[in-house]
């Protein structure tokens, strides 16, 4: 059973973890349950530096978002979900998914963390409400998760925001820089050497190994 010091260090270092990814004081005191003057002393001992305006906290934002809103909120809280199906305490899964997200998309980041902490409360019905708002729903096209309102049911990709980035990427140079096309890696004359004895072991094409041992899905 954990003490009640440790419990203490846990909650610390979780709230260490949500000041770094920008959280306002507020968040975190309802993630960690500290009060919010000790929070204030041990993390903002300049006060110029605590994270001022306020907090979101509507989950009506979310259907008014544009489209790289909508697409990188629902990132957000499918990364959290995984962590938290995986058992992850639901502040760690926020900070972990958080962290992770910043990895994956490209800056400026769109969803603070303030607000996908007000995503993940209205989605689990976790620290700010019972009620759940959202749900995370499957495009039956892309197969990608999206933010739906709460209990729908994904017929078509009509509200998919993933299939509208693909339709729209190569005519709107904004989702081009929110999500750029990476170029391919040039093999090495080891690897190179590597591909052609794939290729007179099982007699594919060049290219075809080329994508295969880079992972390129080739037509």
């Amino acid at each position: 059973m954990e003490s009640r010091v440790d419990r203490q260090l846990r909650a610390l270092a979780l709230a260490k973890a949500c000041a770094a990814c920008g959280a306002r004081v507020r968040t975190i005191g309802h993630l960690t349950g500290l009060p919010p003057r000790e929070v204030l002393r041990l993390l903002f001992p300049d006060r110029m530096a605590v994270p001022r305006g306020r907090s979101p906290d509507s989950p009506e934002w979310y259907h008014g978002a544009n489209l790289l809103h909508r697409a990188e909120a629902s990132i957000v809280v499918a990364l959290f979900r995984r962590l938290r199906d995986a058992d992850f305490h639901a502040g760690e899964a926020l900070v972990g998914a958080y962290r992770h997200y910043l990895g994956i998309c490209q800056p400026p980041h769109r969803i603070s963390f303030d607000r996908a902490f007000d995503l993940a409360a209205h989605t689990d019905g976790l620290w700010l409400t019972d009620a759940r708002s959202f749900s995370l729903v499957t495009c039956p096209t892309c197969h990608s998760e999206f933010l739906a309102a709460y209990g729908s049911v994904a017929l078509s990709n009509d509200h998919c925001p993933f299939c509208k980035l693909v339709q729209r990427y190569g005519t709107d140079p904004r989702v081009q820089g929110a999500f750029p096309a990476w170029p391919l890696a040039v093999p090495s004359c080891e690897q190179m050497g590597m591909l052609v004895l794939l290729r007179r072991a099982t007699g594919t094409s060049t290219t075809q190994a080329a994508a295969s041992s880079t992972g390129e899905r080739r037509p």
